[in-house]
């Protein structure tokens, strides 16, 4: 079931939860796991297009990721590699334009030489912006936006008073995109992980326990049909909400 456009998120946020225990469950490496969602990517990057939406925004590998076996990292960094080799014509095709978000200077020099060429190749393209949160840290990308407001007060361009929020915001990663409506979470949890603090203070979240290989284009409607059925009051009673649409 599709959502009526009006209902659509423009923007829509995705947690990918649940490689790992996919594999496990099957007997395999975790890294099988991971290769095996790059289905699920491609399935839900063609539903988000198809019903409209503007931007999708895919947490891949976040900033505490580091942490997991040396094994587990140096796989998912050469699935990157292969993904933007094999992926990034077929996004082209489609309108798609592809930005990458997080601390890329901490990825080796030929991945970020791959990153950099796909955003360049897309750069022009209209349809859906696919941004792909890698080494991403919520925390981080507040610090790393207060840092910038902070030298642009150095530089004499801002007093500390006029700092508001969309000096801040615009600081950010997603700085040109607007913030999420829809928050998704495959696998289980219900907890944001450190993904996108700031920008989902408003986000719809919506948690299902089908595993990240196993999401497809149903399930992402699902999600979609929660979303359209919410009341979204900002602060506002339901009442007021109502009022406004008369």
């Amino acid at each position: 079931m599709i959502t009526e456009p009006a209902n659509i998120p423009t923007h829509v946020a995705v947690i990918m939860d649940g490689n790992g225990r996919w594999a496990r469950a099957r007997g395999k490496p975790r890294n099988a796991g991971h290769r095996a969602g790059v289905r699920a990517v491609r399935a839900t990057v063609e539903a988000a297009a198809e019903r409209g939406i503007s931007y999708l925004t895919l947490f891949a590998f976040s900033s505490e990721n580091w942490r997991r076996p040396e094994q587990e990292v140096s796989g998912l960094m050469g699935l990157f590699v292969e993904a933007l080799r094999r992926e990034v014509a077929e996004l082209h095709r489609n309108n798609v334009r592809l930005r990458f978000i997080g601390a890329r200077e901490q990825l080796s020099n030929g991945l970020q030489h791959r990153i950099k060429a796909a955003e360049d190749k897309t750069a022009g393209n209209t349809g859906l912006v696919l941004n792909v949160a890698v080494a991403f840290g919520g925390r981080w990308d507040i610090v790393n936006a207060a840092q910038t407001v902070a030298a642009r007060v150095a530089r004499g361009e801002l007093a500390p008073d006029d700092i508001d929020e969309a000096d801040v915001a615009k600081s950010l990663q997603l700085g040109e995109c607007p913030d999420p409506d829809l928050l998704i979470r495959t696998g289980g949890e219900q907890r944001i992980s450190n993904f996108l603090l700031w920008n989902i203070a408003y986000a719809e979240l919506w948690f299902t326990d089908v595993l990240w290989p196993d999401f497809d284009k149903q399930h992402f409607d699902a999600a979609l049909a929660a979303f359209g059925a919410k009341q979204r009051r900002y602060g506002h009673t339901g009442e007021q909400v109502e009022a406004a649409k008369c």
